[in-house]
């Protein structure tokens, strides 16, 4: 089954993505409406290794009409959900959303 996965971040890097599903994704823009965009800082070494940063973009909800944001939509298996699951530290969860587009897609946002 394949799933949709949003990415604001990280996820996007070549590099993060070879290092976390063995290939590079192909993806499409689209936006996620109803949440800012911050900033948190990392302290897991493998994450910091992958990344190349300590410091990783992080959603919050916000009740701002205009607020959205803009990353891209890639088609992954399952297996490289969990494999996402596992890249991602304890201060993100991840959670169904509609995106600007119609479609739901998978997205990490602040866990707080």
């Amino acid at each position: 089954m394949t799933e949709l996965l949003f990415s604001y971040g990280t996820l996007q890097l070549p590099e993060v993505q070879r290092a976390t599903f063995g290939r590079e994704l192909t993806g499409r823009p689209d936006a996620i409406v109803g949440y800012d965009l911050g900033q948190v800082t990392i302290t897991d070494p493998h994450v910091i290794t992958t990344s190349g940063s300590d410091r990783h973009p992080i959603l919050r909800p916000t009740d701002r009409a205009e607020a959205h944001v803009d990353g891209m939509v890639f088609e992954i298996s399952e297996t490289e959900l969990a494999a996402a699951d596992s890249y991602e530290v304890d201060d993100y969860r991840r959670i169904a959303v509609p995106l600007a587009s119609g479609a739901t897609a998978w997205v990490y946002v602040f866990a707080g």
